[in-house]
């Protein structure tokens, strides 16, 4: 078995040892009523637009979520937050720890990662270490679930049934009709757009497969254009009324949400490795990626 689908495997246990040490981590996560800007890069950056979602929706305060090489933070932008949370497995990507060099000493700084042993140490104020979460695979799949559990813990959520739908995740049937789709479109709604976006990753990432994703609403606004047979419609929130109906009129496959959006990503992460392996792909190994993005020219400039 390869170490990703390992890590896939291994969910549900890291989700609640890491609901298990919320009150350990507690008071490093941002407080009720701070204005709070979420940053990271790639999976990161889409499970900080989940998170922004859900806490803004909750009612803990104005909450955004940017590309960590895009945040309009620092020197020369009149934004301003009370606490940056950055979002990175292994405290090294170039562009995270630029960033909190940049704000260093002029907001407050809050870092979630597996690895402490590492750059991005020296410049948050305040560290959450999830290394029992940590991941050999090129390809992020338990680190990221595992984050957004906690902070979903954090602002006041019930995870029991989300741990469970996690372990029904693990075993539920992937049907045909994703197996032999030339191409996916995955959709979200409110929060679980954040991770419709890191559906599609997952499976481009480990399956080098054609995919995109949409809010739900403006999935009819031209994107439909591409659905036909063959091809497939996943949803990893609910769907607004008559879209089903258009999908089906297409002739493409919908798969619609049974469980909980962070368990319908679990089986997204399954069906990636499940036509890597048809196309005789090496999912720990994925073309042209690497574990950590770090930019050698700025690694010479710091």
């Amino acid at each position: 078995m390869s170490w990703t689908a390992q890590e896939i495997a291994s969910q549900p246990d890291c989700w609640q040892q890491a609901v298990d040490r919320l009150p350990e981590f507690a008071p490093l996560l941002p407080r009720h009523g701070e204005r709070v800007a979420v940053v990271g890069c790639g999976t990161s950056w889409f499970l900080a637009q989940a998170y922004a979602a859900l806490r803004e929706t909750a009612g803990h305060g104005e909450t955004d979520a940017f590309a960590a090489s895009e945040a309009p933070l620092g020197h020369g932008f009149a934004r301003r937050y009370d606490r940056v949370l950055a979002l990175t497995r292994s405290g090294t990507t170039t562009e995270v720890l630029e960033l909190l060099a940049e704000v260093r000493g002029t907001v407050a700084t809050t870092a979630i990662t597996a690895d402490p042993a590492t750059p991005v140490v020296d410049l948050a104020d305040d560290l959450v270490v999830l290394d029992f979460a940590d991941e050999r695979s090129v390809v992020q799949t338990r680190f990221p679930t595992t984050q957004l559990l906690l902070l979903r813990a954090h602002l006041g959520e019930k995870t029991d049934a989300v741990v469970a739908d996690g372990a029904t995740a693990l075993t539920a049937p992937i049907a045909p009709e994703l197996l032999d789709a030339e191409q996916i479109s995955f959709l979200g709604r409110g929060w679980s757009y954040g991770l419709a976006r890191e559906a599609a990753l997952k499976v481009r990432e480990t399956a080098a497969w054609w995919t995109e994703s949409y809010p739900a609403m403006e999935y009819r606004h031209g994107p439909i254009s591409v659905a036909r047979p063959g091809r497939a419609v996943w949803s990893l929130g609910e769907l607004p009324d008559g879209l089903a109906e258009q999908v089906a009129a297409t002739g493409a496959h919908l798969e619609q949400p049974t469980l909980d959006p962070v368990a319908e990503l679990v089986r997204v992460q399954r069906l990636g490795v499940a036509l890597a392996g048809k196309l005789g792909r090496d999912v720990d190994n994925p073309q042209h990626l690497t574990r950590s993005v770090v930019l050698a020219d700025a690694a010479a400039d710091a």
